[in-house]
């Protein structure tokens, strides 16, 4: 019985030795220390053992579950040491530097377009993004029978009242008058909404910039200068500007603004033998940009007297002007958050 006493002391010295986790080190003391395990085992054994030799194997097999015991524990706590040691912070090693982040290129776009106006006196004023159909059409000339609206009808909110996203930033003028009395000039920038299918030239949410000037005697020479001022500042000083004849409800008479292409210089020539400019397809102009004298029932319905003052109203989409500035050829990559594209600005 000694030497099978021995030869189990030997096994499970070897196995708890070369044991490597708490996991295994808990399995082994299962199997030979637990209800039924091996050295449990022994001591039922007895039983059978004569009255003479029942002591002797007491010392024994006391003395192999204390090997036993001492040995599980003292690898149990090298093993939790470790992994103490593995999980354990070193605050005294360096730290890692994480990478810089850079302001996004809509945002550079929109900071660099209100910078030009504010230096120009402009005030910077926001509003909502859910609008009433009230401020979103009716007080900028937009009755429900209108043929536009059908261009600006965007995405309804389930309410008690017709509430929606806003399909431009024009709202915040109607506000802004309702509560302000003139002279005044100001910036409206901020997220738009409208039901378009998402290309490489559409986006169902994108940004818009829109100018309101009111006071007395404002003329159409004055939007003319203003944004004349705007295109070469943003685009460079040689950049020439037109003004087509368009229609905008809010405005009368309106027109479209357009700049000499940035890339051939308004020639409509190509480079490197190309016949027309890849940009503006030949034309020499781009269009940016829609404009206009504030159109008197737009007036009335904020409480102006039409007959008292006047004022001018432009809007840009931002993305557009992004587009053109840093030569970007679809509006998708402004929103999918792409590092590799964001990085380049």
């Amino acid at each position: 019985m000694r030497e099978e006493l021995k030869k189990i002391e030997t096994e499970a010295l070897a196995e708890i030795n070369s044991a490597g986790d708490k996991t295994s080190l808990e399995a082994l003391r299962i199997k030979y220390l637990g209800r039924k395990g091996i050295v449990t085992d022994l001591f039922k054994k007895m039983a059978l053992l004569s009255a003479a030799e029942k002591p002797e194997a007491g010392v024994l097999i006391n003395a192999i579950k204390n090997t036993i015991t001492a040995s599980l524990d003292g690898k149990l706590g090298a093993a939790s040491q470790a992994e103490e040691a593995k999980d354990r912070i070193d605050v005294t090693l360096p730290g890692v530097a994480g990478a810089p982040g850079k302001i996004h290129p809509i945002t550079q776009t929109v900071n660099e377009i209100c910078s030009v106006f504010v230096s120009l006196g402009f005030k910077i004023v926001e509003g909502p993004e859910i609008e009433t159909e009230h401020y979103n059409f009716e007080a900028l000339n937009i009755p429900l029978e209108h043929p536009s609206r059908d261009a600006f009808d965007t995405f309804y909110l389930k309410s008690t009242e017709k509430y929606l996203l806003r399909s431009h930033t024009s709202p915040v003028q109607a506000r802004f008058m309702e509560k302000n009395k003139p002279p005044f000039s100001i910036i409206v920038p901020g997220r738009v909404y409208r039901p378009d299918a998402t290309d490489a030239s559409h986006s169902f949410m994108f940004h818009q910039i829109e100018g309101l000037v009111v006071g007395d005697s404002i003329k159409f020479s004055d939007l003319k200068g203003v944004l004349e001022i705007f295109a070469k500042q943003l685009f460079g000083k040689s950049t020439r500007m037109r003004f087509r004849p368009s229609f905008f409800p809010f405005t009368e008479p309106s027109a479209e603004v357009d700049i000499s292409c940035i890339l051939c210089g308004g020639q409509g020539s190509g480079t490197k033998g190309h016949s027309r400019c890849s940009l503006c397809g030949g034309k020499g102009w781009i269009e940016i940009l829609g404009s206009g004298m504030v159109n008197p029932k737009v007036f009335k319905n904020v409480g102006y007297d039409p007959e008292k003052v006047t004022g001018f109203a432009f809007g840009m989409g931002v993305e557009r002007i992004a587009i053109l500035k840093y030569g970007i050829s679809d509006i998708r990559l402004f929103f999918e958050n792409d590092v590799r594209f964001l990085r380049q600005f």
